[in-house]
């Protein structure tokens, strides 16, 4: 006849037992597995969000210099001289004077690539009476990924301004 004795929190087992009355307890292994796989789940989804970040970060800030040299070559036209009712008539805000030109986008960043911005001033006067022009600047640039974008800026110039 085997006597089985009740123990707080252990269940039933027998008396006499290498365990000296107390049952083993763990985890299976199904449980650890699926432990495992919500804990691969969960740092996949947190690395995954960290390259979004790190990617869309990386776009703003050669998006952020592309602008910035946009409107330097906007200043660079603000810059010339335009009076045409001067003596003598000065009018160096011509779409000659402003060739198309490549800069670095200065990102601020030490990844030691670059990329390139290409700068193209359109200037279209308007009227002469007062004398008024439309200046426009675009810098076309390529992404890390390869795709072109383009980031303008513009503005209206009046005669000594």
């Amino acid at each position: 006849m085997v006597r089985t004795m009740k123990i707080a929190g252990a269940g039933l087992c027998r008396r006499g037992t290498p365990n000296s009355g107390l049952k083993a307890r763990g985890f299976s292994l199904i449980e650890v597995l699926i432990a495992s796989l919500i804990l691969g789940m969960s740092l996949a989804g947190i690395l995954g969000l960290y390259v979004q970040c790190a990617t869309r970060t990386d776009w703003s800030a050669e998006s952020v210099a592309a602008q910035f040299q946009a409107q330097s070559g906007l200043e660079q036209c603000r810059a010339a001289k335009f009076d045409p009712d001067g003596t003598p008539p000065i009018d160096e805000l011509v779409s000659s004077n402003f060739p198309t030109q490549v800069y670095v986008l200065d990102m601020g960043t030490g990844s030691g690539t670059s990329i390139y911005g290409t700068n193209r001033t359109t200037i279209v006067s308007l009227s002469t009476n007062p004398s008024l022009k439309f200046l426009r600047v675009d810098c076309v640039w390529s992404s890390r990924r390869g795709l072109l974008y383009t980031n303008t800026a513009m503005t209206y110039r009046a005669a000594d301004q």
